[in-house]
């Protein structure tokens, strides 16, 4: 046993095994091996700072306003989730907001370029491989919008018609599985130029999103969303994949503002109404508005009443 040697080392950026002489490496072979890597919960008690990435168009989800400054619902909770993390870990905390492309989400959480995303992402099983999500605090579907002068001739037959989506979202999946031709954009800007041109016959996107551009759209009397809903989704934050305490950090949170929002708590409410009330740029219709407090009930339902 004197030519094993133990060697401890601080385990601030997680254990390592440093070698030892080659007869206690032989000894040491037969052990099983133990690495432990930085989680994420981790890395932002040593470092105050908390990587978030978003969107910089999905309005009113994740934005850039017109004086470069990124907001919105989703925005919001980033920032709820900040200051729950400030008040679990017990000190200050940075958030700094990184937006991303939706075909980037998923490898800037698996690279380690973000810690988390909040945006306008809804839950697949294929991206639960690589990823996992938080609890669903919002509802969005695929719907498409369409040019009044190019009504879609049967919207329940898209086959042959093109449609422009984002790669890698639940809006192309929706549209290849109704079998339309799906044209891909990077930027959901450039997706709106094509259709505004006539390169496209439509635009597949969340209804929500769909609804916000609309309203801030000096030419939207030209435009009208088609009534049939694609697909219904929720809307969730990503965290990488074997972090647990920053995943239930961000389930209390949202789960607490959901249900102080279902208390008719006065800040939870003002978040709510800025984004989705009377005076929003997308006031949800009175069915929408029930369906999103049904949700947030399911969710609430199954989880433990908070103090």
């Amino acid at each position: 046993m004197n030519a094993l040697r133990v060697v401890r080392l601080s385990i601030q950026a997680g254990l390592r095994v440093v070698a030892a002489p080659a007869v206690g490496m032989v000894l040491l072979a037969g052990l099983p091996s133990v690495v432990l890597a930085e989680t994420v919960w981790d890395k932002v008690a040593r470092t105050g700072v908390l990587i978030a990435g978003t969107s910089a168009t999905a309005n009113p989800f994740a934005y850039r306003t017109g004086k470069g400054e990124l907001a919105g619902y989703s925005v919001e909770m980033l920032r709820l989730i900040e200051a729950q993390l400030e008040q679990d870990l017990g000190r200050d905390i940075e958030l700094k907001l990184r937006t991303l492309p939706s075909d980037g989400r998923i490898p800037a959480i698996e690279s380690g370029r973000v810690d988390l995303v909040c945006d306008a992402s809804s839950f697949t099983w294929e991206r639960e491989r690589r990823v996992d999500f938080s609890v669903s605090y919002g509802l969005t579907g695929t719907r498409l919008l369409v040019r009044r002068d190019r009504p879609l001739k049967d919207p329940e037959n898209l086959t042959g018609v093109r449609v422009a989506a984002l790669p890698q979202t639940t809006n192309e999946k929706a549209m290849r599985q109704r079998n339309a031709d799906v044209v891909l954009f990077q930027d959901r800007r450039d997706a709106y130029v094509a259709l505004a041109q006539g390169e496209v016959d439509a635009l597949g996107a969340d209804g929500i999103l769909l609804e916000a551009w609309l309203s801030n759209n000096p030419l939207a009397d030209n435009y009208e969303l088609v009534s049939t809903p694609y697909s219904q989704e929720g809307i969730a934050c990503m965290v990488p994949e074997n972090n647990s305490d920053l995943l239930d950090t961000v389930n209390y949170t949202l789960t607490r503002y959901m249900q102080d929002f279902l208390d008719e708590d006065p800040a939870a409410v003002a978040i709510f109404d800025r984004w989705f009330g009377p005076e929003s740029d997308v006031p949800l219709t009175r069915d929408l508005r029930a369906l999103v407090i049904d949700n947030m009930q399911l969710v609430l339902d199954f989880r433990e009443s908070l103090p």
